[in-house]
């Protein structure tokens, strides 16, 4: 597993992130920003995602509810239950995307490998905004993630597009 002072590093790194990203979102937005604060912050919240894809585990369930929850309850004291993280997961989405753009992509070492995965949605959920889209087990409705590796296995970019664009 990751270890205590990798996982303080991801923090303060996340956490400066996030501390700059509000200052700007802050400005940007209008209207009531009374919003009642939550028990975790963006910053722990992201943190936690990223060390989830650290780790050896695959399900994040499981990750959350039988490791973090049991274990790292010293490094963060005020965990929500597993519902009400995936709630915030979803709400810190954005700053999660912009972080990993900024910080976490790899070098270009010369050899470089593109790839693409469907991202299914509901037909409902994004109308007007996914579309039908082949992959190479069929067609689906939705997105496609794009992202381009070096031969390290590190992301050098990825992008989101409607399925039907390459």
């Amino acid at each position: 597993m990751i270890t205590c002072s990798k996982i303080t590093e991801i923090f303060c790194l996340v956490d400066e992130f996030c501390k700059k990203y509000s200052q700007v979102i802050d400005k940007a937005l209008l209207g009531n920003k009374s919003k009642r604060p939550c028990g975790m912050s963006s910053s722990e919240i992201i943190t936690i995602m990223i060390i989830f894809q650290h780790s050896s585990m695959r399900n994040f369930k499981y990750f959350y509810l039988n490791y973090l929850q049991k274990h790292m309850t010293k490094e963060f004291p005020k965990i929500v239950s597993y519902t009400r993280f995936v709630e915030l997961m979803q709400q810190n989405l954005l700053p999660l995307t912009l972080f990993l753009k900024t910080f976490c992509l790899g070098k270009c070492t010369g050899i470089s490998f593109v790839d693409s995965t469907p991202i299914r949605v509901r037909n409902k959920v994004f109308k007007g905004i996914a579309n039908i889209g082949k992959s190479t087990i069929g067609w689906f409705y939705g997105f496609k993630l794009h992202i381009v590796t070096n031969d390290r296995r590190e992301i050098l970019n990825f992008c989101i597009t409607r399925a039907n664009e390459e």
